[in-house]
């Protein structure tokens, strides 16, 4: 499923009751532990969902993500002190805004960087795409891993963005009932726009944001990767996803 709603700041505490079903992260946490993972950085962390399982694991967790609303809600949740929440981008690290203070980023000790969910494919821009991987590199330590996801064009998954196939109502607590769903808007290809709307039933109230995504080939990414010292370690399938998706593993030398 495309994100939904997930632009307008006043919807970034509906984020989690929207899509409360995270066990797509399940095998991100596996590989956090099949490598041995001691710290994390989680770029376009959001709303903090997977860098709080890490935590809870005991993992030393860096969330960054460059909206400020969503950070706010991490934060508040259980256990969210114990995360250092970052409100910035992968192209910033050195100089971005620690939750309102000027920080540095920590030495490059990072044993894995992720990119969970659709953060790779937001990340459309080619000049920005190239910026990220040069900081998930630079973040790293040598042998540290950098994982993530972005689905198989030759899928087609745009087709299934409908409101018909994306339709979904959830009861959020404060708030009452929301309905959503995403619907297809352009397919330019690699890019696919989208838009998301949120239906508030109590008043009527109809928030939209409109998404674009990259569609990557596998050897574009691969092709990516090398050109930023990443050696291509892994190209999984996603479990959550089979067939669907490609779960790259790139370690830095």
């Amino acid at each position: 499923m495309a994100d939904t709603c997930s632009k307008d700041p006043r919807l970034a505490a509906l984020y989690d009751p929207l899509d409360p079903d995270r066990s797509d992260l399940d095998a991100y946490v596996r590989m956090a532990e099949e490598f041995g993972a001691q710290r994390v950085l989680d770029i376009g962390c959001g709303t903090g969902v997977f860098a709080l399982l890490l935590a809870d694991r005991g993992i030393e967790v860096v969330g960054i993500d460059p909206d400020r609303a969503s950070l706010d809600v991490a934060r508040a949740k259980p256990g969210g002190t114990r995360v250092r929440w970052i409100c910035g981008d992968a192209t910033a690290l050195g100089h971005v805004t620690d939750l309102g203070d000027v920080t540095a980023f920590p030495e490059p000790q990072v044993d894995l960087v992720t990119m969970t969910a659709n953060v790779a494919q937001e990340i459309a821009d080619p000049s920005l795409w190239r910026q990220t991987l040069r900081g998930a590199y630079e973040a790293l330590r040598p042998g540290g891993r950098l994982v993530f996801e972005t689905r198989d064009p030759a899928r087609r998954a745009w087709e299934e963005w409908h409101r018909e196939g994306s339709y979904r109502v959830a009861q959020v607590p404060g708030v009452g009932v929301v309905e959503s769903w995403v619907q297809l808007i352009e397919v330019n290809r690699p890019l696919v726009t989208f838009r998301g709307t949120c239906v508030f039933t109590a008043d009527g109230q109809v928030l939209t944001a409109d998404s674009t995504l990259r569609f990557r080939e596998r050897q574009e990414v691969e092709r990516d990767l090398v050109a930023h010292g990443f050696a291509v370690e892994d190209v999984r399938d996603a479990p959550d996803r089979p067939g669907r998706e490609f779960v790259f593993v790139a370690q830095r030398p």
